[in-house]
């Protein structure tokens, strides 16, 4: 009995993969985009709401910056990064065999295309728009968030357990992990 070579179930492992990234990025934009809207219908700006004691509130807040609103005169060049990281992820994505690196690269794309379309088409104008930011979690951060920066914080860990255990973007192994099987 002859076994499948390993380039066909790698090419069909890849649309399946592709297809997980590609839904995740979906999923992620649309929580992201629908709890923005919900919160903008239905929030007073600056008025928090404690939906449980002082762990969980939510407080509408508009970010002209990054995280901690950090150089909110440069929103311009956040929104190129943005766009930049959206290039990188998709041009990846072609080698794209691994479901960790799917996942990982998913939830990226999804946060980072969420938070570039408030910058894009929000106020105060195309590029420079102010990301909408509601969750805070005072015991956890001095920090107003939303949910792309939990799926792009998701993914920054998500990628540091892929390069840890040595799992390439391919679905092979890392070198460490090839050279410790080939010593006997």
């Amino acid at each position: 009995m002859t076994s499948p070579t390993p380039e066909k179930p790698a090419r069909a492992a890849s649309w399946r993969v592709i297809g997980l990234l590609l839904g995740l990025t979906a999923g992620v934009v649309a929580l992201d985009q629908v709890t923005k809207s919900i919160v903008i219908a239905v929030m007073v700006e600056g008025v928090p709401v404690h939906v449980w004691s002082d762990v969980v509130i939510f407080e509408f807040v508009r970010n002209p910056g990054a995280a901690f609103s950090f150089a909110s005169g440069s929103t311009w060049i956040f929104s190129l990064l943005a766009a930049g990281v959206t290039v990188v992820i998709l041009w990846i994505a072609r080698r794209l065999r691994s479901v960790g690196w799917a996942v990982a690269l998913g939830l990226l794309l999804g946060g980072t295309v969420g938070n570039l379309s408030d910058r894009l088409f929000r106020e105060p104008g195309f590029g420079v728009g102010w990301v909408i930011d509601f969750i805070n979690l005072p015991w956890l951060m001095p920090a107003i968030f939303n949910v792309a920066d939990i799926a792009i914080t998701g993914s920054v860990i998500v990628l540091v357990i892929m390069v840890l255990t040595g799992r390439n973007v391919d679905g092979t192994r890392g070198q460490r992990e090839k050279s410790t099987q080939a010593t006997p």
